[in-house]
């Protein structure tokens, strides 16, 4: 199977906007009347002697998803078409001729997949485009569509969105409704994608709900973007463990501490072993020769009684300071120093 390959930018069309919707790989193809499937960044399109059979795209629901949500066939049916009839590639003819789906319905349910899917295939891309020759999808021919009409209503659906709103934010984004606004009416559709809308899914995500074509959903999401009632999530900050409250005067290493330790804070000298070499187990410890310390890692003199990982006093190598829990037990001492720790831990615990 042959592969061509194609880095070179789209042929300018009618817009600012729309500058990067026509692939020309595409109308070569069509003109040389190409079979196989062309590889773009948002996903493929299947050829047929020059013209176009079938569309996939992550950001598009399946054949399946709109038959399903139309009440035309149930996903078992689907899939014991497509274990009966995919290794033959006739699964839209399987469908056809045991009854399952009539030819009407088939024809309709794909050719909204195929345009929702091409819409999304021939957007903007920098991305090289790429060609498999001989290709086939398993669903088979259902209603060949020429290269010509696809590219077109691409270009009509990306003009008709810019008129809605252009700005294509939210296209890809999570949505958020706008806050502290109460919730105009607003009609049946667009009122089903705001009740999806929760900070989180995107509009590829609320067209798998609701089994419908994403490009309608664009629609909605941006008509209620114009009007202000919905706007993209801000992205979420990265979460950074706490550090852990270190009292002041108490950062020096221990006089005692052995070469190649790491001496405990004050916090980890309440509930650590004295003088205990770090277990070779531990979080972010390297591996040592077995029944030994790790290469290059001083012990304590005398025997070191195994310790587990997760034994708190442990101080396993970790840039970030990692919180060191409290002990299951009441913890009595003598030491003044400790006993002030102990009550300094409990008021703040009780706050």
């Amino acid at each position: 199977m042959s592969v061509i390959t194609t880095s070179a930018p789209p042929l300018p069309v009618r817009g600012e906007h729309t500058r990067h919707a026509v692939s020309p790989m595409l109308h070569r193809l069509a003109a040389e009347r190409a079979t196989g499937v062309l590889l773009r960044e948002s996903g493929s399109l299947y050829l047929s002697d020059g013209e176009v059979v079938h569309a996939e795209s992550p950001r598009s629901p399946g054949l399946d998803v709109l038959l399903s949500a139309g009440g035309v066939l149930d996903t078992d049916g689907w899939r014991e078409a497509v274990d009966t009839a995919g290794a033959g590639l006739r699964v839209g003819r399987f469908l056809v001729d045991s009854g399952r789906v009539t030819k009407g319905a088939l024809e309709l349910c794909h050719a909204g997949a195929m345009f929702d899917a091409a819409y999304f295939v021939l957007g903007p891309s920098s991305a090289p485009a790429r060609f498999r020759y001989g290709a086939a999808h398993w669903l088979g021919p259902i209603r060949p569509v020429p290269v010509a009409t696809v590219t077109r209503e691409a270009l009509r659906r990306r003009d008709l969105l810019h008129r809605i709103w252009p700005d294509a934010a939210a296209d890809d984004a999570p949505l958020m409704r706008a806050v502290g606004l109460s919730s105009p009416p607003v009609p049946i559709r667009q009122g089903a994608v705001l009740d999806q809308i929760n900070g989180f899914r995107t509009a590829a995500d609320i067209s798998l709900t609701l089994g419908r074509p994403t490009f309608h959903t664009l629609v909605a999401v941006r008509r209620l973007a114009a009007a202000g009632l919905i706007s993209p999530a801000p992205p979420h900050p990265p979460r950074t463990p706490p550090a852990p409250d270190t009292p002041p005067g108490r950062t020096a290493p221990a006089p005692d501490t052995p070469p190649g330790l790491t001496a405990p804070t004050p916090a980890t000298a309440l509930y650590a072993t004295p003088h205990a070499a770090p277990h070779p187990g531990s979080y972010g410890a390297p591996d040592g020769p077995a029944g030994g310390s790790p290469a290059g890692t001083a012990t304590a003199p005398g025997p070191t009684p195994q310790q587990p990982a997760d034994v708190p006093g442990s101080t396993p190598p970790h840039p970030d300071p990692v919180p060191v829990p409290a002990p299951p037990w009441p913890l009595v001492t003598a030491d003044p120093d400790i006993a002030l720790l102990q009550r300094l831990r409990d008021a703040l615990e009780a706050l």
